[in-house]
């Protein structure tokens, strides 16, 4: 008996110390995203998923800033590398919960990111599962902003093909799939609604405002934009452009 009562006791204790090591790490890579130092706290995240390799908010992490430092690389390949590893770390989060709502959503995020590496035919079949991605992020969480804003940029993107690429998308989906630059507006404007401080939303809402002729929102989504604190190493960025998009509405 007493040594089942030590074993059982030791169990525990290794659960409390493994739990304690796990979330300070999560703690410390949440504080350096904070600080706008994403590969410290890719870093830090990929340390987690080492501890524990079936962790939804490190894979998640992983993915998602994966896409978004992969953005900024200058070469093709290391930024195909870090979609490609964007796409691991959402799919085994996936294999763990099918339903995820967050982990539908950096799917789709990374889909995406690939998908404006393509042209013709193969981003056209990538909008088909950036799509399906999307709508199970909704689906199972209406309030996840993000993948509101991945439904605002398939919406904008789709309705900015060309001819010819409609063309393949009508093929692909059996008919021209409803897209519109007002649908935009409307996917960009909840995503807003439900996050005030995502700054990157700003932008794409004042660019599918601009699309549907709507100026003076343009130009008001910018200037508030603009007022927000940056988030994100690439919000910095995209207030250069807003301010560039601002010039062009004046």
């Amino acid at each position: 008996m007493r040594r089942l009562f030590i074993s059982i006791f030791l169990f525990f204790s290794y659960a409390v110390i493994y739990a304690q090591d796990i979330n300070t790490v999560l703690q410390e890579a949440d504080r350096l995203e904070r600080a706008l130092n994403e590969k410290g706290a890719l870093e830090k995240f990929q340390q987690a998923v080492r501890i524990n390799p079936a962790n939804l908010q490190a894979l998640n992490k992983c993915s998602e800033l994966c896409s978004r430092i992969g953005n900024r690389e200058t070469s093709q390949k290391a930024r195909l590398d870090y979609y490609q590893a964007a796409q691991t770390f959402a799919s085994i989060a996936l294999k763990i919960e099918p339903q995820n709502s967050a982990a539908n959503c950096m799917m789709a995020i990374a889909l995406g990111r690939v998908s404006l590496e393509k042209s013709g035919k193969e981003k056209v079949k990538a909008a088909k599962e950036i799509k399906k991605y999307a709508d199970l992020a909704i689906k199972n969480d209406p309030l996840n902003a993000k993948a509101w804003h991945v439904l605002g940029r398939w919406q904008y993107e789709l309705s900015n093909l060309s001819f010819v690429e409609k063309a393949a998308v009508k093929v692909l989906f059996g008919g021209m799939p409803k897209s519109s630059f007002k649908e935009a507006v409307a996917a960009f404007e909840k995503a807003k609604t439900l996050s005030p401080n995502f700054v990157i939303n700003y932008l794409e809402l004042a660019k599918a405002y601009k699309k549907n002729g709507e100026k003076a929102k343009a130009k008001a989504a910018i200037n508030t934009m603009l007022q927000l604190p940056n988030t994100t190493e690439d919000d910095e960025a995209s207030k250069t452009t807003a301010k560039k998009l601002l010039k062009e509405l004046e």
